[in-house]
């Protein structure tokens, strides 16, 4: 017969005090789970560097659409494992690390981003504030 400490079904769970206690996480400060507004103003700027560097690309017609896009996810496949974050990432302060520790690797760079490009599940979130992208590729954004 389980104990109540030891929880067998997801609802058993006791709600988080802070999002990343169950991850290990600080409640603040440098490693504590990443929040919203730093959140919201890094995709910004990644964003607002794509689109100014697609710009540049000379491409026409219905493709043209696709180039922000496109350097959108070439940047954060090659920052996140190089620098630990997209450009916006490292501007608001935070890192994207994997649960295991260690170095992210490439893997979890290319599968976290192709999750964000759904858009979808990164508008799903668990109570650790990490969207579905960073539960599959089992990563959290920290701030650094």
């Amino acid at each position: 017969m389980p104990s109540p400490q030891q929880p067998q079904r997801f609802g058993d769970l006791e709600p988080s005090k802070w999002p990343g206690e169950r991850l290990g996480l600080p409640e603040s400060g440098p490693r504590s789970v990443a929040r919203i507004g730093r959140r919201f103003a890094a995709i910004i700027i990644d964003w607002a560097i794509a689109s100014l560097l697609g710009l540049l690309v000379p491409v026409e017609g219905s493709a043209a659409a696709f180039v922000p896009l496109g350097i959108f996810a070439l940047m954060q496949i090659v920052f996140v494992p190089t620098i630990g974050g997209s450009v916006g990432h490292r501007v608001m302060g935070m890192r994207v690390v994997p649960i295991a520790g260690g170095w992210i690797g490439w893997w979890r760079p290319v599968v976290r981003t192709l999750l964000i490009l759904l858009v979808i599940p990164v508008l799903v979130w668990d109570s650790d504030q990490r969207g579905f992208h960073d539960k599959i590729a089992g990563t959290v954004l920290v701030r650094g």
